[in-house]
Order: C-alpha cells, then structure tokens, then sequence
C-alpha cells in the first residue's frame, strides 16, 4: 500500500508533521467557533428554515457549515469567496485591474489579493445584515436593539476576517490551500449526523436501494475524480537562442489545460440565478394582479422537476464557458510564449497559436461542461430513483467538487514535498 508508506513517511518528517498539525488545530479552532451560536436563536425554526431554502443551503456550504447554526463565524469564508469572484467579474470591465491580474506577475497577484481583502469587509457587513434581516423576518431571530444589531454585525464581520485570516495562515505554513480546507473541514463535520440520520431512518426493504445508492455513489467518486485531475497537454518547445558564449533553449515542455478549467463556480452562479427568480416569487405570489399571476407562474414553472433539472443543466453549460473566458486568455499565453521564444510544434506564433488553443479550449470545455452539468443534477435524480434522501453530496453537487479538489490539491502537495525532501537526501 504505498499511500499508508507515504502516509507513515509524513509523519515521520519533523517538518511535515508539524504542518499537518498545525492545520489540524486550526481546523479544530475553526470547528469550535462555527458551534458558538449568536443569542435569541430558535433553534427549530431554524432547522425547518434551511431545509426549505435551497440557496441558504448552497450558502452554508461556502461557510464551512457554520450559517445553519448561526453562529459567530455563520458567514465563514463566503464574503472572501464573494469577493474574489467579484474582482475577478471586474477584470473584464476594467483594463488596469485585467493589466494588474494578468500581466504584472506575482506582484500584481498579491496587490489584487490584497483588493480582496479589503472588500471583504463591506461585503461581511452587508450579507450579514441580509441574514440578520431575512432570519428577524422569519421570526427565528428576536428582535435587535440598534446597538445590539451593529455589536452583532461588528462579531460577525470580525469572525469573517478571523476565518480568513486562519486560512491564509494555513496556506502559508501549513500543507494546501487554507480557504478550501475550512469549507473541506465543514462539509466532512456534517457526516456523522447524515450517518446517524440513515441508522435512524433505515428501512431494510429498502437494502437495495441503499447499496444501489452507495454503488452509484461509488462509480460518480471516481469518474469525479477521474475528470478533475484529467488535463490536455499541449507540447511547448523553445526556440535556442545564443547570448555571448552562452546557449539558452532548445528545452521542450508542455501547457496543460484542464478539462474542468471553471471548478465548480459554474453550479454556484447556476444556482444562484435559478433561485433568485424563486425567492423574489416567494414575495409576491400572495399579491393580486399582474405581479402575483407572473409570480405564481414562475413559482410552478420552476417547481416542474424536468423544467428544473434541464434548465439547471444549460445554466452551468454556459457558465463554465462564460467563467474561463473570464479566467482564461489565449490570446494571452500566445502573446507571452511568443515574448520567451516558446512555440507549438507545427503551429506559427502569434494569432494562430491563439486560434489554436481557442479550437482546443472549446473541445474541452464543452466535455467540461456537461460533466459539471450532469454532477449539478445527479443528486436529484438519484434520490428519485433510489429514495435515500442523506448522504446526498456523495453522488455529486457542490459537496463533491470541493471535497474531490480539495483532497487531490492536498495530496498533490505532499506528493511534492515527499519528491523535494528525497532530491534533498539524493
């Protein structure tokens, strides 16, 4: 078994290991904070209430787990997330910010993080008053004094920045990325109590079902797997190039495009818009004349599993698209291989070296994007056909993207720090 010796060989290491238990704490720190809850919180009407909002699900997955509970952290790493896709949205509308993403290098990186970092902060403030808002209206939360209310917001604001904080602390001394693993960290915390809900409510009739489920379960895993790690490779060769009496080039590498460029921020964006029109509905279906019959009619449209479910399918097929044009520039990599002397074997510099990574990019992307559309609807269709309702992130969503990434990123990167430290001993 050579991933338990490689298991065994990291904690081995004095340096390894204290960064994998350096990541441990953290993610305990965070466990501990995301289950102390804010006050005059009823705790049923809570549960009922995430049950029934898709979108405060979705949400509570992008906070580690920590929204359900409203805790003091109950927005956890969701306005960082916000608003890193926000500035990345801008780049296209604004040429100095595209100039400083793009085209600056590292220091231009770390200026744009920067940028995130401080429009965390107004969009913690804001999407915490929304919550805060939503939740007094819904009677689950009592009601606020104004300085209990900004006090509130203050703490909230605070956890926002404390979890982002830890995050970038992981990153930095720990092993893979830190955001990604405080969501990793709240998923894998709701586990046990999706396990004790199957024991509570099994039904041996169903045994079928269940191993049906837990196969399909399964092949999706690996075919997840299988799809997130696969890349095309695209043969780069440089050009040699004599200066003084020295030789530079003649060196041949590869640009790999993956098949899954967008990660999952095309479901996100997917499921967001199918349920906005949802939840403005929702407001107005009670309402007489023409706004309540246009409501009621999006709220039954919407309600039509076969209309949702293609609907939902198309959205993220044209979100990956939209997304790695956003995040990825042909253009771009053409105009810098042509600057280092790098080419594609049989193809000229320049626009047609573009032409051609747009011809393979669209190949891939369209394999891309009905593999995301297909995780996005899965859960739904298989717990139709086999009626187990928990463990539901197992068969694909959201969940499975990130758990599926995050775990490869993480094994990536001790794999590397494995190789360094034998090159070292070598």
């Amino acid at each position: 078994m050579n991933w338990i010796s490689n298991i065994l060989q990291v904690f081995r290491i004095a340096e390894l290991r204290n960064k994998v238990l350096f990541v441990l704490g953290i993610l305990l720190v965070f466990r501990l904070m995301a289950n102390i809850p804010i006050p005059a919180i009823d705790a049923v009407k809570l549960q009922q209430f995430f049950e029934s909002n898709q979108l405060l699900g979705l949400l509570n997955v992008f906070t580690g787990g920590a929204l359900d509970n409203l805790s003091i952290v109950m927005l956890g790493v969701g306005p960082y997330i916000t608003s890193t896709i926000v500035l990345q949205l801008c780049t296209m509308i604004f040429p100095p910010l595209e100039r400083l993403y793009k085209e600056e290098g590292e220091q231009g990186k770390q200026k744009f993080n920067q940028y995130g970092r401080i429009l965390t902060v107004p969009f913690a403030f804001l999407q915490g008053y929304g919550f805060l808002t939503l939740l007094g209206r819904q009677q689950i939360l009592g009601a606020f004094s104004p300085l209990v209310l900004l006090s509130t917001l203050f703490t909230i604001a605070a956890g926002t920045i404390f979890l982002m904080w830890l995050g970038e602390l992981m990153s930095e001394k720990g092993i893979g990325n830190g955001v990604s693993l405080i969501i990793f960290a709240g998923i894998v915390s709701s586990l046990p109590t999706s396990i004790r809900q199957l024991a509570l409510t099994w039904d041996p009739t169903k045994l079928f079902a269940y191993v049906g489920f837990f196969l399909m379960a399964v092949v999706i895993i690996a075919g997840v797997v299988f799809i997130t790690d696969a890349r095309r490779n695209i043969p780069v060769s440089y050009a040699k190039r004599v200066r003084g009496n020295k030789l530079y080039g003649g060196s041949s590498t590869y640009l790999p495009l993956n098949v899954n460029p967008a990660g999952v921020i095309p479901i996100i964006f997917a499921l967001s818009l199918l349920l906005f029109p949802t939840m403005i509905a929702s407001f107005f279906q009670g309402s007489s004349g023409i706004a309540g019959t246009i409501a009621s009619s999006v709220q039954r449209f919407l309600e039509n599993q076969w209309a949702y479910g293609i609907l939902y399918f198309l959205l993220v097929g044209v979100f990956t698209y939209f997304y790695t044009a956003v995040t990825f520039d042909p253009k771009a990599i053409s105009t810098n291989l042509q600057k280092m002397g790098g080419f594609i074997p049989g193809v000229r510099p320049g626009s047609s070296t573009a032409s051609f990574l747009y011809f393979i990019l669209n190949r891939l992307l369209l394999i891309g994007a009905v593999f995301l559309g297909s995780i996005a609807v899965l859960p739904s269709v298989i717990q139709g056909l086999t009626g187990v309702t928990t463990l539901g992130f197992l068969v694909g969503g959201t969940s499975l993207l990130i758990l599926v990434s995050v775990v490869l990123e993480t094994v990536r990167q001790l794999r590397s720090q494995l190789q360094m430290r034998e090159y070292e001993s070598f």
